[in-house]
C-alpha cells in the first residue's frame, strides 16, 4: 500500500499557471482530418468544441519524462506517489466563440486535491480549474477532475457494466483503430503510453488493449451534437467516464434529447457504457 501524505499534496492546492497560445489553423485542420471532416473550419471561423482541448499543451523536456509517458510530478500538479493517472469527469462552460486564428490565454488554478479508499484501493482526486480569455474577455471556463490510482490488482473482479440510460435517438459508430489514437496522441502532445504502446497499456497497468483517450471519447459525443443536432447551443457540457474504451472493435456515441438539453453517453461492442454526458444551453443554476 503506498502512503498518501496528503497534507503535503494540499500544499498544492490555489497554486496557479498561465499559459498563451494561437488557435492555428494548421492544428484545426489535422484535428478536422482525423475526424475526418470534409471541410475544416477557416481562420475567423468559432472553433469547434471542445478542441481548446488542443492547445495549451504542457511541453515537458524529453529528460522529464515518467515511466508512463506522463511529463514527471511535483510542478503544477501535485506530485500524488499513485502510478496510474487518468480524466476522470469534467464541465466545460462556453460563455463566448473562440475563433481560429485567436490569441488566448488561459489561466489554470489547482482548487482541491482529495484522498478516499475505494474497492481497487487508494484514489486521489485532483480538481483543477481553467478560464481562457481572449483580449482579457473570458470565452470558456472549465472544471477538470483528474483520478490518481494504483496498479490494477490481477484478483480484484472486474466493474459491473453499465447501460445506457435511455434508448437512443441518434448515434453514429466509431473502430477506435491505433492510427486513430496515435493522431489524438500526437495532436495533443500526449506521451502517456496506454493509448499507443499496446505492451505497457496491457502489461504494467493492467488494460485489455491500447486505451481511447477520455477527451477524444467526450470530443467524438460533441462532434455527434455538431451533426445531428445542429439546432442545440452547446453553452454547458458535462462527462464523467464509466470504464475504459478499449481498441479492437467497434463503438458507438448516441444520445437522446431531455427536459434540459441532450443526455450522451459512448457504447463499448458489449453494450456497456464507458462515458456519459450532458449538453445545456447553459449551466444548470
Amino acid at each position: 500500500m503506498t502512503a498518501i501524505d496528503l497534507e503535503h499534496l494540499r500544499q498544492w492546492q490555489g497554486r496557479e499557471e498561465t499559459a498563451s497560445d494561437q488557435i492555428a489553423p494548421a492544428k484545426v485542420a489535422a484535428m478536422a482530418a482525423t475526424l475526418d471532416w470534409e471541410n475544416p473550419p477557416e481562420p475567423g471561423d468559432a472553433l469547434p468544441k471542445p478542441w481548446h482541448w488542443l492547445y495549451f499543451l504542457p511541453t515537458a523536456r524529453q529528460s522529464k519524462i515518467g515511466r508512463d509517458g506522463h511529463p514527471e510530478r511535483g510542478g503544477f500538479l501535485p506530485p500524488v506517489p499513485l502510478p496510474r493517472r487518468m480524466w476522470a469527469s469534467g464541465n466545460v462552460e462556453f460563455l463566448a466563440p473562440l475563433r481560429v486564428g485567436d490569441a488566448a490565454t488561459r489561466t489554470s488554478t489547482v482548487q482541491r486535491v482529495a484522498h478516499k479508499r475505494g474497492g481497487t484501493g487508494d484514489l486521489v482526486f485532483v480538481t483543477v480549474a481553467h478560464e481562457i480569455a481572449v483580449s482579457g474577455i473570458c470565452v470558456i471556463r472549465e472544471q477538470q477532475n483528474l483520478v490518481y490510482r494504483e496498479d490494477p490488482d490481477p484478483q480484484a473482479p472486474a466493474p459491473q457494466p453499465v447501460a445506457p440510460p435511455a434508448a437512443a435517438e441518434f448515434g453514429r459508430a466509431w473502430t477506435p483503430d491505433p492510427v486513430l489514437l496515435f493522431r489524438y496522441s500526437a495532436l495533443t502532445f500526449n506521451g502517456h503510453r496506454i493509448h499507443y504502446d499496446r505492451d505497457y497499456a496491457m502489461q504494467e497497468e493492467g488494460y485489455a488493449g491500447l486505451v481511447v483517450h477520455g477527451p477524444l471519447s467526450a470530443t467524438l459525443l460533441l462532434d455527434l451534437v455538431r451533426a445531428q443536432c445542429p439546432q442545440q447551443q452547446v453553452g454547458y457540457y458535462e462527462y464523467r467516464a464509466v470504464r475504459p474504451l478499449i481498441d479492437g472493435a467497434p463503438f458507438r456515441v448516441e444520445g437522446c434529447r431531455d427536459a434540459q438539453g441532450l443526455k450522451l453517453w459512448v457504447v463499448d461492442h458489449s453494450g456497456a457504457v464507458t462515458m456519459q454526458a450532458s449538453v445545456a444551453a447553459e449551466r444548470p443554476a
